[in-house]
């Protein structure tokens, strides 16, 4: 059996062309803890470890549209090392990080590597994908593929007329007040969130939608925020029925290619063929980093922002109270009261944004479960916080 599933893992990297650099290595961590369902909340640590690198090439998952990079790559200088009052590798340890990239100024001021994981590598994004798949919005707009974030979602995704999304905006999708009711408790094998991707989907018709349109309403759209991943998937299938295009190829379209990755990425497919666009891009730390570089710098593509002028600003900012004191919601990003912002997966994914400081910090993780706020929620916020003050500090020791 384990020939046969070896067989099968080197036909998928073979058919990638050389898309992961640590294959040998990744494939015997496979091999020892290959997952035997799809339902990634309820793998053990050690599959975890062994599939957030893997996630394009495990059969059970491997269905994925890559994310073309340009000709051209975004250079990361090397700068001086950031020196942090705390215990770096310590910190690393108990978040369980695979990746750790700092950039300060446009210069990396700090690079670390974690479980057997390194630049060469991909590292799943989940949720850190809804902030890319909100950018894509914002282009589509700039592009004219959408008119405005106050149209109504059915107008693009006729399969919700009748349902309760017909009257939501894609503004409300984006901030995630529709009003429709949903669980996204990561730990119950029956929430919304554990059950959607397995759907059986109508004849014809994506599974998200077919899921989501079924949905009861809680309260009116507009007054009522809950988290919801199916909504960011629904901006998806919008996104490309608006643009006649696969979220992959447009991402690589407006900013993968052209802003310059470094690394080919990935995105997953649901079981009809739309990119899980709540979740599931591979792409390196590094990538990551560049994509808040991408943001740090007004969105910009050879001088000219693929987003409209008015989108950075509201997107990045608080349009929707989360009852958590000093932070808020954007559209698909958390934000802070500072002005920073942050892209944020469960299981300890993150890309945090601090345009005041011209700070960005990405980092990839296996955290022991998919969210724990109050353990390893607060370490990463303390480092957060640990990595301004250093900023912070040399900025005042220069004034001197």
């Amino acid at each position: 059996m384990k020939k046969w599933i070896f067989g099968v893992l080197l036909v998928i990297a073979s058919a990638a062309g050389g898309f992961w650099v640590s294959a040998d290595k990744d494939m015997k961590a496979l091999i020892s803890h290959l997952p035997t369902d799809a339902n990634v909340l309820f793998w053990s640590v050690e599959q975890r470890d062994a599939a957030f690198r893997t996630m394009d090439r495990i059969p059970i998952l491997a269905k994925a549209n890559v994310i073309a990079k340009g000709d051209k790559v975004y250079p990361l200088p090397q700068g001086t090392p950031l020196t942090i009052d705390t215990d770096v590798d310590a910190y690393m340890k108990a978040q369980r990080t695979a990746g750790l990239v700092i950039i300060h100024d446009g210069k990396v001021r700090m690079e670390k590597y974690g479980l057997d994981f390194d630049a060469q590598g991909k590292w799943t994004s989940f949720s850190v994908a809804k902030s890319f798949t909100s950018t894509l919005v914002g282009a589509a707009i700039k592009d004219g593929y959408i008119k405005s974030i106050d149209d109504k979602v059915s107008a693009y995704i006729p399969d919700l007329k009748g349902s309760a999304y017909d009257d939501v905006t894609i503004a409300q999708l984006l901030t995630m007040t529709s009003g429709v009711k949903w669980n996204e408790d990561y730990e119950d094998p029956k929430s919304d969130v554990a059950l959607f991707n397995a759907h059986k989907a109508e004849n014809g018709m994506d599974v998200t939608v077919s899921y989501m349109r079924n949905l009861p309403r809680e309260a009116p759209a507009g007054t009522k925020w809950v988290y919801k991943t199916g909504e960011t998937n629904l901006i998806g299938v919008l996104v490309s029925s608006a643009t006649k295009k696969t979220l992959s190829a447009y991402l690589s379209e407006k900013l993968w290619a052209p802003f310059g990755m470094e690394q080919d990425a990935s995105w997953l497919l649901g079981a009809t063929g739309h990119e899980i666009s709540g979740c599931c891009i591979q792409a390196s730390t590094r990538d990551y980093a560049r994509f808040g570089m991408f943001m740090l710098g007004g969105a910009k593509v050879n001088g000219i922002s693929i987003l409209p002028d008015n989108w950075i600003a509201p997107a990045t900012s608080k349009q929707a109270d989360i009852a958590m004191p000093g932070k808020g919601y954007g559209y698909q990003w958390w934000t802070y009261d500072d002005g920073s912002y942050a892209a944020q997966g469960i299981f300890g994914q993150g890309i945090f944004i601090d345009p005041k400081r011209n700070l960005v910090i990405a980092s990839n993780s296996n955290w022991p479960k998919a969210t724990d706020p109050n353990t390893v929620g607060v370490q990463r916020e303390a480092f957060y916080k640990a990595v301004q003050a250093a900023v912070d500090a040399e900025a005042k020791s220069r004034a001197k």
